[in-house]
C-alpha cells in the first residue's frame, strides 16, 4: 500500500483526512502523470456514489484538473464499474470515481481508472504520490487560455445500463427477486437494469439521502434482503455495496451466497460451455479452502493472489483467465469488464439460473464450504504502522498456524481501505478456530489498538 493510496484508491473522512486541499492535488497529479506531453487538454470523466460529500470532493477534483489544462465530464452518480466502461468508450484520459465503496457515508474515497479502464497499478499511484507529498515536480500552470472546461453528461447512467443488458444472452423472463441497492450508486441503475432483463424486482435501500449509504443494507448488511426473499418466496436477492462494484447473493431458501460461491458457480458454467480460458481461476488469500477443494475436484487450477480485485486483475491480465474475484463479492468477468461489477455479476448469475431452470440453494451445493471465523479489530493509526514490525504479533500468528497445522489456517492483515486488522481462520472445526480467532484478536486490540 502507499501513503495515500490503498489497496482501493485513497479513503479517509471526508473533509477531515480526505480534505479538498488532497483532492484537488490528486487531481492536478493525476493528470499531470497520466496524460502524455502531445495532448494539450487530456479529458477525465469523474463519477461517484451518493455521499454526501461526493459534491464537495468533486469541485475540488473539477478545480485541481481544470487548473492544470484537463477538460472534465461529470457523469453524476453512476457505479465504479461504469466509469471504467464510458472512460474507454468515450476515448477518455482517465476516470475518478469519488467514493468509499462500502464504508460508512462520513468515509469517501478516489479511485483513478486508465484510458483502458483499469485501476492504476502500484507504480503510477507512487508517481502521483510524489507529485504530492514529496514535491517531485512543480504543478504544471498553463497559460490563461490553456485551462481545462467542465461538460455534464445526461445520458451516462443509461449507457452503462444497456451495455451490461447487451452482455446477457439469456433474459430474466418469469424470474422475481429483491435488489438491495444499499441507498448507493445502483440505486441510479439496477431497477432499470434488471427491469430490462426482463425480472420482476422487489426495489430494497434505493432511496439515497446523502447519509443513509451502506446504513444496515447492501452487501455488508445481508440480513434484511435474507428474511425478505425468505418472507416473499422470491427467487434470489442481490446485494449490492455503495459504489456497486460488489454483489452478494440470497438464495431461494434465504440462505447467503457469497463471493466465493458465485464465482465457483459461474466458473464450472462457463466450464461446461468451454467458454473458461485454460480452466482457471483467480480469488485470493481471502478466499475459502473450500474453493480450492471445489476447483481441484472440478479440474480447475485455483490462482491465489494478494487481496484487492485489482491484484486479482492483474494476474488475470497477465495469465490470460477470465473470471476471478473475491469473497467479499468483487467479481471480474474480464470477457465483459476491466474491474468488479456487481450488476454485470448479479445479471449474469440470474441469467444462467434461468437458462437450466435451476434453483441458487441447488447449485450452490456444488462447493462446499469450510468453517471460517473473521474478526474485525479497530486500530489506531499508529497501531497499523506497527503490524508489520511487532514481533508479539509473529509469534501469536506462529503459534496458532502450528496448533491448526494441515486442518486449516490462521490469517492476519491490515484492511488497505479501513483503520482494521482482519483475522481470519479457517478449518474443520468451528469451535477450535472460533477461540483461536478470539485469542489472536485480543492479541491485536492490546498490541496495536
Amino acid at each position: 500500500m502507499g501513503r495515500l493510496f490503498g489497496t482501493d484508491g485513497a479513503r479517509g473522512v471526508a473533509n477531515t483526512e480526505l480534505t479538498i486541499e488532497l483532492a484537488m492535488n490528486i487531481g492536478r497529479a493525476a493528470a499531470m502523470v497520466l496524460t502524455s506531453k502531445e495532448v494539450e487538454h487530456p479529458t477525465f470523466l469523474i463519477g461517484k456514489d451518493t455521499r454526501l460529500s461526493g459534491d464537495m470532493l468533486e469541485g475540488a477534483l473539477i478545480a485541481g484538473l481544470c487548473s492544470v489544462g484537463a477538460n472534465v465530464k461529470l457523469l453524476g452518480v453512476v457505479p465504479t464499474p461504469a466509469v471504467a466502461y464510458l472512460v474507454k468508450k468515450y476515448g477518455a484520459d482517465a476516470g475518478i470515481m469519488i467514493s468509499a465503496s462500502h464504508n460508512p457515508y462520513e468515509f469517501n474515497g478516489i479511485k483513478i481508472f486508465s484510458s483502458q479502464g483499469y485501476k492504476l497499478p502500484d507504480e503510477l499511484e507512487e508517481k502521483i504520490e510524489a507529485i504530492i507529498l514529496d514535491n517531485a515536480q512543480p504543478y504544471t500552470v498553463p497559460a490563461h487560455d490553456g485551462l481545462g472546461t467542465v461538460e455534464t453528461v445526461e445520458t451516462a447512467a443509461d449507457e452503462y445500463i444497456d451495455y451490461v443488458a447487451s452482455t446477457v444472452t439469456h433474459d430474466l423472463s418469469g424470474m422475481e427477486i429483491a435488489l438491495d441497492c444499499s441507498n448507493g450508486s445502483s440505486s441510479r441503475t439496477a431497477e432499470k437494469l434488471f427491469t430490462k432483463l426482463g425480472a420482476k424486482v422487489h426495489m430494497l435501500f434505493d432511496d439515497p439521502d446523502g447519509v443513509n449509504i451502506n446504513t444496515n443494507c447492501g452487501s455488508t448488511h445481508m440480513e434484511t434482503l435474507m428474511a425478505y426473499v425468505k418472507e416473499h418466496k422470491l427467487q434470489a436477492g442481490l446485494a449490492f455495496d455503495g459504489d456497486a462494484d460488489r454483489c452478494l447473493a440470497v438464495d431461494n431458501n434465504g440462505e447467503l451466497v457469497d463471493g466465493d460461491y458465485i464465482i465457483a458457480i459461474c466458473a464450472a458454467d462457463m466450464k461446461s460451455q468451454g467458454k473458461l480460458k485454460n480452466n482457471a481461476v483467480v480469488g485470493t488469500v481471502m478466499t475459502n479452502m473450500g474453493f480450492n477443494k471445489f476447483c481441484e475436484a472440478n479440474g480447475m487450477t485455483f490462482v491465489s493472489t494478494a487481496v484487492g480485485d485489482r491484484y486479482v486483475l492483474e494476474e488475470m491480465l497477465r495469465s490470460d483467465y477470465n473470471i476471478g474475484g473475491e469473497q467479499s463479492g468483487h467479481v471480474i468477468f474480464l470477457d465483459y469488464a476491466t474491474t468488479g461489477d456487481g450488476q454485470l455479476t448479479g445479471a449474469h448469475l440470474m441469467s444462467m439460473l434461468n437458462r437450466r431452470q435451476a434453483k441458487l440453494s441447488s447449485i450452490a451445493t456444488l462447493m462446499e464450504r469450510y468453517p471460517q471465523v473473521l474478526i474485525n479489530v479497530k486500530i489506531s493509526n499508529e497501531g497499523k504502522a506497527k503490524f508489520k514490525t511487532d514481533e508479539v504479533l509473529k509469534e501469536a500468528n506462529e503459534r496458532i498456524a502450528k496448533t491448526l497445522g494441515d486442518r486449516g489456517r490462521i490469517l492476519v492483515r491490515a484492511s488497505g481501505t479501513e483503520p482494521l486488522v482482519r483475522v481470519m481462520l479457517e478449518g474443520e472445526s468451528n469451535d477450535e478456530i472460533d477461540a483461536l480467532a478470539h485469542e489472536m484478536a485480543d492479541i491485536v486490540k492490546e498490541r496495536l489498538g
